[in-house]
């Protein structure tokens, strides 16, 4: 049985135990410049230090008029590259493997309406990011396409009504991904993987399915289900069915469907809170990773009390 704090290598990159620190963006912490913050890669240190095996740095924007908010991190020209790899460096200390997830915030449902011009510099704008994160010294790239940003967007089969290359039918939705993951394929190898982050309910949980087997064929080396565009006939939280016997929340639940469905690492996130919890997850073999974020910020060393609190769970006795 596999446990929350065994190993898993992606490739080349060991990962010391199930845990994931998401990409959760401290707007506390991070100024309107878009520049690293001492502060920002303190946080980052702590997590590290605390025992997480992987750390996935907050959503950095390709572009300045991408942001989600004004203070967010940015990559948009080399300048931030300095900054970044300070945080990449801070992280190898503790041996912690670090990736930063590449995004934009996009046009929300007037995607249909962008011209292709545009979709095309951003395009340019994801690329040259990926050589910048590369060069800052990270682990790996996750591409952020949940949440109903840019590439949640374009995935979309509510929003993206578009009729060329960017939209339409389900393979021209995935045209931008495609071309994204193709078009940068050079800079990665064994040392240097690709994640994604994905919204599981695109706008049902049957085409976020579809979504992860087709980037698993585009070379996607780990996927992160999170949540898209949303189907507007669901209420409140109920965006997907969820089984009366799951305990955890329903974006949980998607990830661990998904993972049925494909052959490389996924993570699950949302209120994953409790050890116990996490360690279901695993020794079920229901997900390859648990992403705990909020209790991060409250303990930054949760995975070290986690670890403390399996032991006592199982008699395991400290030497």
């Amino acid at each position: 049985m596999t446990s929350l704090f065994d190993p898993l290598k992606i490739r080349n990159i060991e990962i010391k135990n199930r845990i994931v620190l998401p990409p959760l963006v401290r707007f506390s912490i991070v100024g309107t410049d878009g520049y690293v913050t001492d502060d920002l890669i303190k946080w980052y240190e702590d997590v590290a230090q605390g025992g997480t095996g992987l750390i996935i740095v907050e959503a950095t924007c390709v572009s300045e008029d991408g942001k989600l908010r004004e203070n967010q991190l940015g990559l948009w020209n080399d300048s931030f590259t300095d900054g970044l790899s300070k945080i990449a460096d801070k992280c190898h200390e503790y041996n912690v493997p670090v990736m930063i997830q590449i995004h934009h915030a996009g046009f929300k449902d007037k995607i249909k309406e962008v011209p292709t011009t545009t979709l095309e510099k951003i395009l340019e704008d994801f690329k040259s990011a990926f050589v910048r994160a590369k060069k800052a010294g990270f682990d790996g790239i996750e591409i952020h396409g949940a949440h109903t940003y840019l590439i949640s967007q374009l995935n979309s089969r509510l929003w993206n009504t578009r009729d060329d290359k960017f939209g339409g039918d389900f393979l021209r939705r995935m045209y931008f991904s495609k071309r994204l993951i193709e078009e940068t394929r050079y800079l990665f190898d064994d040392n240097f993987i690709l994640g994604y982050r994905m919204g599981g309910n695109e706008p049902e949980l049957q085409d976020g399915i579809e979504i992860a087997k087709y980037l698993e064929s585009l070379g996607v080396d780990i996927l992160h289900v999170s949540s898209g565009v949303p189907n507007p006939e669901y209420l409140r939280e109920e965006k997907v069915d969820v089984p009366d016997d799951f305990p955890l929340d329903w974006v949980v639940y998607m990830g661990t469907v998904i993972k049925k469905h494909v052959n490389i690492p996924v993570i699950g996130v949302r209120k994953i809170k409790k050890e116990k919890d996490a360690s279901w997850l695993i020794e079920n073999n229901l997900l390859d990773f648990v992403a705990v974020g909020r209790a991060m910020i409250a303990r930054p060393y949760w995975a070290n009390v986690a670890k403390k609190e399996y032991d006592a769970r199982h008699g395991i006795k400290n030497s």
